[in-house]
């Protein structure tokens, strides 16, 4: 039985409370328990899910896209390229057409301000698959990956090496939500903007290495992240040092794990001996986008499920 819910945006981590957060993530396991034991599963037959693209992807597009069948559900493609988007198409404009012909719609695109302005017009909930400030469902993910491995991450202490990028910013919201400390290193010229945060729940470090010490878990990211491509030569001066490597990950706690959003460059911002031992989890981390995307559709759409 489903309680029904107003419609709700999922634009980036601060949008949903704790508890709605520790919903989503016990109907995460429950759903990953039924699809690895081959059980049927199909809440969601004759709903649609769009899924709209301004940059390129290959895990939000794979796991949106088979996620909504694995439901029962449908997925349609949209890139901009092929839309009238493309031609200048105000964003107003398609958030009204396009939530008239479907249930929920996914947003992949550049700024914030245009997938805010979308859901503004839009009549069916909007997550956002990324944007250049945010990219909430990848921390949800970490998150719940987290949570399979080690059990609740209230009150650890978590590492992020690298830019003040998307990531980052999704990461210090969920610190603010779950109450766990972010420690945070980032080169000169690429530090956090004060006006993105909201918490006092992190502490910046002018060494990687000490930021690592004694974290639970350990996370990165690509130097260079799209749209940044022209700044790569710049980027890996600047990032000089910042490679988490097996003497970062020694300062860790004993049971820490290593996460990364991926495609990762082995020998840049992670070592190949990091990534590929024993304390990383990202194999995990990116086939749980899977899941935690189905229980965050299923939530959007239907409520909460009682059902086990």
């Amino acid at each position: 039985m489903a309680v029904q819910t107003p419609i709700k945006h999922f634009l980036q981590f601060s949008d949903f409370s704790r508890d709605e957060f520790e919903y989503v993530i016990e109907r995460a396991a429950v759903i990953k328990r039924k699809f690895k034991a081959y059980e049927v599963y199909h809440p969601l037959v004759d709903r649609t899910l769009v899924m709209v693209f301004e940059k390129s992807s290959t895990r939000t597009r794979l796991s949106f896209e088979a996620g909504m069948h694995q439901l029962g559900g449908a997925a349609i493609y949209l890139n901009t390229r092929d839309s009238q988007l493309g031609r200048g198409e105000p964003v107003e404009d398609a958030g009204q057409v396009m939530s008239r012909m479907c249930d929920i719609i996914m947003v992949r695109t550049f700024g914030q301000e245009i997938i805010e302005r979308f859901a503004a017009n839009s009549r069916v909930p909007v997550i956002n698959g990324l944007t250049n400030e945010h990219h909430p469902c990848q921390v949800l993910a970490d998150v719940f990956t987290y949570f399979e491995h080690r059990g609740s991450i209230v009150g650890k202490t978590v590492a992020w090496i690298g830019d003040a990028n998307n990531m980052l910013y999704s990461w210090l919201q969920a610190a603010e939500v779950f109450g766990f400390h972010l420690n945070v290193s980032t080169p000169k010229g690429y530090d956090i903007d004060p006006a993105m945060v909201n918490t006092r729940n992190y502490t910046f470090f002018e060494s990687p290495s000490d930021a690592c010490q004694g974290a639970h878990l350990v996370n990165t990211d690509v130097w260079t992240s799209m749209g940044y491509e022209k700044e790569n030569a710049e980027r890996l001066k600047a990032f000089d040092g910042f490679m988490v490597d097996g003497a970062k990950m020694a300062r860790a706690a004993p049971d820490a794990l290593f996460m990364h959003c991926l495609p990762a460059h082995r020998g840049e911002e992670v070592a190949a001996e990091v990534i590929d031992g024993p304390q990383s989890v990202v194999w995990d981390e990116a086939e749980n986008r899977l899941h935690v995307q189905k229980a965050l559709i299923e939530y959007l759409l239907l409520g909460r499920i009682e059902d086990k």
